[in-house]
């Protein structure tokens, strides 16, 4: 750590949104831990927090080193308004917690690249997202001073497909908080149920309904499960449907359960109650519900491409996305082997516990640190 204070800027505009996504909850609880791992500083750097709308009064740790400051603008805020406050009072260094870096400012800088799915999955994207995508990212790569990657295979995706150096990206894993205990509790799963009313005994998959998850072949495998078996079990759809939702993808399949948007409290609940997590997505830079679901107990089925075979380890079953017959028996294994279930319960407790909030903040705040020298 440096003795020297910094003043370093930062992008919070993503953590106002009412329905956070991964990168919403990743900018949101990357902050909190950054604010107090700066504030037991010796010598805390002064931050100051860029915000489109005003933050809810208890969303962020009260510090003395934080300014907050309001400058709203309805569309291109990053690049006008964002630009011209780092212009007006140039820090350090700045922070954005999200690909998209301002096309003109002043100093160093440090951006967070989560995944690089438009480049694999470009038909899961209308064509304006996807060009302005593409647009930032590669300009954010060759301007950013450092890079933080969610994981190795983002990083590998970046020097394979933008040519970034290898000594400007940092893999710094996002962290995923154990829920509290009274969230899994008997009664506060049968609650979640009802409300979502859901049957007893059910397979998960959590996230956007959109292609790039594998929902089609999820539920083929599970289909195909379920007519080897027959004993009930529900296949539980929890998350939005996203761009290109096709509803031909359950039409016909018994027993499938879509609860639309979950609000984050009942998550733990609903991850508890599964008999598994299944999560074949064809790409991910880095996927939350994996470790969620291992913080809570639940077996997890997930693939062995991108970015999750970091995470999972050997505390889960990895398969091949792209085989329906792989997923299937997986969830042959998961379904009717009580001591498969037990081990992989007691490994996900485990494993999840290597990521924490903690140690994602002391290793961004170093890499900014790193950066403004």
């Amino acid at each position: 750590m440096t003795a020297t204070a910094l003043h370093i800027a930062i992008d919070a505009s993503r953590i106002t949104r009412a329905r956070a996504t991964g990168t919403e909850h990743y900018a949101l609880q990357l902050l909190r831990h950054l604010i107090l791992l700066n504030d037991a500083r010796a010598t805390p750097h002064r931050l100051t927090l860029y915000f489109r709308d005003a933050p809810a009064a208890n969303l962020l740790p009260e510090s003395a080193h934080v300014l907050h400051r309001v400058i709203p603008l309805a569309r291109l805020w990053t690049h006008l308004r964002f630009a011209d406050a780092l212009r007006r009072d140039p820090p350090d260094v700045t922070f954005v917690p999200a690909h998209t870096l301002p096309f003109v400012f002043p100093g160093r800088a440090v951006v967070t690249v989560h995944d690089l799915g438009y480049r694999y999955f470009p038909q899961a994207h209308p064509a304006g997202q996807r060009l302005y995508l593409d647009v930032t990212t590669r300009m954010a790569a060759r301007r950013a001073t450092r890079i933080l990657a969610d994981s190795q295979a983002t990083a590998d995706d970046l020097q394979r497909l933008y040519q970034v150096p290898a000594g400007k990206i940092r893999v710094v894993y996002p962290g995923v908080a154990a829920p509290d205990a009274e969230y899994m509790l008997y009664g506060n799963i049968q609650r979640v149920q009802q409300k979502y009313r859901l049957p007893d005994k059910y397979v998960l998959f959590l996230g956007t309904l959109q292609p790039r998850k594998n929902i089609l072949r999820l539920v083929q495998a599970f289909e195909r499960w379920q007519q080897a078996h027959e004993d009930g079990t529900a296949l539980v759809l929890a998350g939005s449907p996203g761009w290109l939702y096709d509803p031909d993808w359950v039409r016909g399949v018994a027993n499938i359960h879509l609860t639309g948007y979950v609000d984050d409290a009942d998550k733990p609940a609903l991850y508890a109650g599964a008999l598994a997590l299944l999560f074949p997505s064809l790409y991910e830079g880095f996927g939350f519900p994996v470790l969620e679901a291992m913080h809570c107990g639940t077996p997890v089925i997930a693939s062995s491409t991108s970015s999750l075979p970091e995470l999972v380890g050997d505390a889960g079953l990895l398969v091949n996305p792209q085989s329906v017959n792989d997923i299937a028996a997986a969830l042959d294994l998961i379904g009717w082997h009580g001591a498969l279930r037990r081990e992989l319960r007691q490994k996900g407790f485990r494993q999840a516990e290597k990521f924490t909030w903690e140690a994602t903040a002391r290793q961004a705040l170093a890499v900014l640190e790193e950066a403004a020298g």
